[in-house]
């Protein structure tokens, strides 16, 4: 039997008919991607399987220096042929880690590859898939939409992007709808002075304000939330070490600000004060048009200051950090209850010890005006694996309602990474099949096939408000 087949990880006779009769063919709505829309704007056709596959994965990279693969042959310029042998080296040694499933996974449901890749069956495959990439229109980005049902994404996209890639998308005749989130971590970096300062030109440029002071900064940060709503944005992101609740004045933020501008140093206390009344104010607009927020909480990003230097971000030095999330998450949550301000809320946490404070805290937040008004999110970056996945599926169920869930997404860069919901969808029905087999819930397709369909797809297209 192949490694990949129908019945892959379906432990029982329940999981695989709840996955093969109510999982396997609900739509994609990827609402959480790093994609670029430029690619996806132009349809583009990747040369060959080395940049479709490789470029930009910082799992891989990571794995292929833990291999003890030189950087060149990572994000350097290695020949293309090159790096893909160095990752099909790679790959046997990557056994037990999520990156050998959808490994696999991807050679079958893009190319219909059903060997194993190592250093021996690299070079037939390296053929057989560009073959496919150069000739079959399915591997084109529109391609591999229509391919995957895909009907939804949303990239990630700062303030400052003028959207033009989205107002093309938009007037193409791609099906699947392509729109912008909100992204302002920049503005929130103002003990960077001078990389904050740069920005902060930039953002004024884009909305056409003269930022001489706080208040005109949330006038062309606003500007710029209006302009997004009007391409369709419906959400924004927030990477955060924790969330900001060291709440202060606006002459204190106002003040802060007018320090960075002058190029003086700002203190990390004094950073904390402006980044929460920053995250307040962008809560506030959210609530005000119906979006959805989302705090991406606990990650320890560069923390390999050397690579940061070499190579920049998200090239693999980031790992799980272990800051105190509870009571800085009730605060800020909290103060925008109070002002009845609170946007739908969507919190993912990095590290699985706050699993279960997380899937308490959402609990706190409930107010009846929204189905799921306040959601844990799905596992994320290192959690994004099977095991992780259900420990993040037993809180929510634990603590809340996993019926009104609303599923997992990619977080990728990658346009090979839709089998991920397969791989979450095929996690979903084995946890719930192993539930029934055990007699700890009702064998009863008329409660969990909706239930599946829902969290597959259904709650978060109710949920996000795109307009599908």
């Amino acid at each position: 039997m192949a490694f990949i087949h129908d019945d892959f990880l379906l432990q029982t006779d329940t999981a695989r008919r709840l996955y093969h009769g109510f999982a396997a063919g609900e739509p994609i709505l990827d609402y959480h991607t790093h994609l670029p829309p430029d690619q996806i704007a132009a349809n583009y056709r990747f040369a060959d399987l080395a940049e479709m596959w490789l470029a930009g994965d910082h799992y891989k990279w990571r794995a292929m220096r833990a291999n003890g693969v030189v950087e060149d042959f990572c994000t350097g310029s290695a020949d293309p042929y090159d790096k893909f042998l160095a990752w099909a080296k790679t790959v046997p040694h990557t056994l037990r880690n999520p990156l050998y499933h959808w490994t696999h996974m991807e050679l079958k449901r893009y190319f219909g590859i059903d060997e194993l890749l190592n250093e021996e069956t690299a070079p037939q495959i390296w053929e057989r898939a560009n073959e496919q990439i150069q000739q079959s229109d399915e591997l084109t980005i529109h391609g591999v939409f229509q391919k995957f049902k895909v009907r939804t994404v949303c990239t990630t996209d700062d303030p400052t992007d003028d959207l033009a890639d989205h107002r093309k998308i938009a007037a193409s005749d791609l099906v699947t709808g392509v729109f912008p989130t909100f992204r302002p971590d920049r503005v929130l970096e103002i003990d960077q002075t001078e990389q904050f300062n740069a920005w902060v030109d930039k953002l004024a440029k884009a909305s056409e304000v003269n930022i001489s002071s706080f208040t005109d900064l949330l006038i062309a940060l606003q500007q710029r939330h209006t302009f997004f709503h009007e391409v369709g944005c419906r959400l924004s992101d927030h990477g955060l070490s924790h969330a900001y609740a060291d709440f202060c004045d606006e002459q204190t933020a106002a003040a802060i600000f007018d320090k960075a501008r002058a190029g003086k140093n700002v203190s990390p206390a004094e950073q904390n004060q402006f980044a929460t009344n920053l995250m307040l104010h962008v809560g506030r607009w959210n609530f005000e048009r119906g979006w959805t927020m989302q705090l991406h909480l606990g990650a320890l990003r560069n923390a390999n200051a050397g690579l940061m230097e070499k190579l920049g971000r998200d090239v693999g030095g980031d790992s799980i950090g272990d800051w105190h999330q509870a009571e800085p998450l009730s605060r800020f949550l909290g103060r925008l209850d109070s002002e009845q301000s609170l946007p739908k809320t969507i919190v993912y946490n990095l590290n699985p010890a706050d699993n279960y404070m997380i899937a308490t805290m959402i609990g706190n937040f409930q107010d009846g005006s929204v189905v799921g008004k306040i959601q844990m999110g799905s596992g994320w970056w290192f959690l994004d694996q099977w095991e992780a996945m259900q420990w993040q599926m037993n809180a929510l169920s634990n603590q809340g309602l996993l019926s009104r869930f609303v599923g997992m997404l990619t977080d990728s860069r990658s346009f090979l990474s839709y089998p991920r919901h397969e791989y979450f969808r095929r996690c979903l029905c084995d946890l719930l099949g192993t539930d029934v087999e055990r007699g700890a819930i009702p064998d009863d397709d008329s409660l969990l096939g909706p239930m599946i369909r829902n969290i597959c797809y259904g709650n978060a297209k109710d949920y996000l408000g795109l307009g599908l």
